[in-house]
């Protein structure tokens, strides 16, 4: 599968392989700067502000995809990424707790690095999982995919086949057959009433790659057979210039919010579930995932001149976007997302409200007054991590 990079002033990148290997330099670079050898774990996100682009905090969750991401890579690049250290080195430390963590989420994660990194000490990771019971706790339908895909790492067998084929059972149990969309609770969880039908981009896609996965491992067809109408249903309702969107009505199948559009969905999350789905035997979604890249690379909302100076998300006038692209050789860095000018999340809420009381409600008015055009200048370890997961050796390229 060959993807393509639309060149702009900003990104000189030619089509095809030169375009996603600078992706790639792009992603170590940033992971290099966000890691803190200190505290052996990766930043949350470095942020533009009026004194120039801060570091701040830590994640053990964006360690975790670090890892994933740095889990095919040459010695001599991580060891410059991590100061040193060897990705095992880094996975030990987020083992070393492990059984104290209550975030099924890091736990699954973890997991799945030390099982891509064939640590010595998976079976903590995997312990910890089993207690936090993934089959019938009230997890999102993000973390149970990532359970999933953790036990199912490509290249190695099952791990715990029964726990694994449970998950995979209750994400195929959450599967929406008139939307074909899922949840973002799975089924047996209690979801806000309010809120019940509303999903977003992540609770597709993780669940495609896991499925997929899955079936690669166990050879499930019914795990296909649902990543493939999912993958399929997402990619019809991809925007008219690549963009994947937000918000759904998993009980229609239907957009209800389309911004923010995340650069990570562009650029790795759609293309590691999709290339997920096709090393299963499913369908071959090129189109999408060069749509997606182009519209990273040259977003129309910013084309007008407007989102050339757009405000920082927050509404700091600071570090404004030279040019027409997320994609920032200046600051070596991605920038999280275009998203609309409104006071907390308002369009996404009144849209989230409308649609509760009837699925065909909608708030036309308020999206227009909110405009797509404010670029946040913020980036996230993950987002990096997830380029190189899903631009990896034997992935896409």
């Amino acid at each position: 599968m060959t993807a393509t990079l639309t060149t702009t002033t900003e990104y000189d990148a030619s089509a095809g392989p030169r375009g996603i290997s600078r992706l790639r330099e792009l992603a170590i670079g940033a992971l290099a700067r966000m890691y803190r050898p200190k505290e052996r774990l990766f930043a949350f996100r470095i942020r533009r502000t009026k004194g120039g682009d801060v570091m701040e905090g830590v994640s053990r969750r964006y360690t975790a995809m670090a890892l994933i991401g740095l889990a095919t890579q040459p010695d001599d690049v991580t060891a410059d990424i991590l100061a040193g250290r060897t990705p095992s080195d880094v996975c030990g430390h987020l083992l070393d707790d492990i059984d104290r963590s209550e975030d099924i989420g890091e736990v699954a994660l973890t997991l799945w690095a030390a099982r891509a990194l064939e640590h010595p000490a998976v079976a903590k990771a995997l312990g910890r999982l089993r207690a936090m019971d993934p089959v019938r706790g009230q997890h999102p339908t993000v973390e149970v995919a990532w359970c999933l895909t953790a036990l199912a790492v490509p290249g190695s067998d099952v791990a715990d086949a029964g726990l694994a084929g449970a998950i995979a059972r209750r994400l195929i149990e959450s599967f929406n057959p008139r939307s074909s969309l899922m949840p973002h609770w799975p089924a047996g969880a209690n979801a806000p009433f309010l809120r019940r039908h509303v999903t977003c981009f992540a609770d597709i896609v993780y669940p495609i790659q896991a499925l997929s996965h899955y079936h690669i491992a166990a050879g499930m067809p019914e795990a296909l057979d649902v990543a493939r109408r999912c993958a399929r249903r997402m990619c019809d309702l991809q925007g008219p210039a690549g963009q994947w969107w937000w918000h759904y009505d998993v009980r229609t199948g239907r957009v209800l919010e389309r911004y923010p559009v995340y650069s990570v969905h562009q650029d790795a999350m759609a293309p590691m579930a999709l290339a997920a789905l096709r090393q299963a035997g499913g369908h071959d979604h090129s189109h999408a995932i060069n749509a997606g890249l182009a519209w990273l690379a040259a977003p129309p909302e910013l084309a007008s001149g407007k989102g050339n100076g757009a405000a920082t998300h927050g509404g700091s006038d600071e570090g404004r976007n030279a040019g027409r692209s997320l994609i920032d050789t200046g600051a070596s860095l991605i920038w999280r997302k275009v998203a609309r000018r409104e006071p907390r999340k308002l369009s996404r809420t009144a849209q989230a409200l409308a649609s509760r009381l009837n699925s065909a409600f909608r708030t036309p008015g308020l999206a227009l007054l909110c405009r797509p055009t404010t670029i946040d200048h913020e980036s996230r370890p993950y987002h990096m991590a997830w380029i190189l997961h899903a631009w990896g050796a034997g992935s896409l390229e």
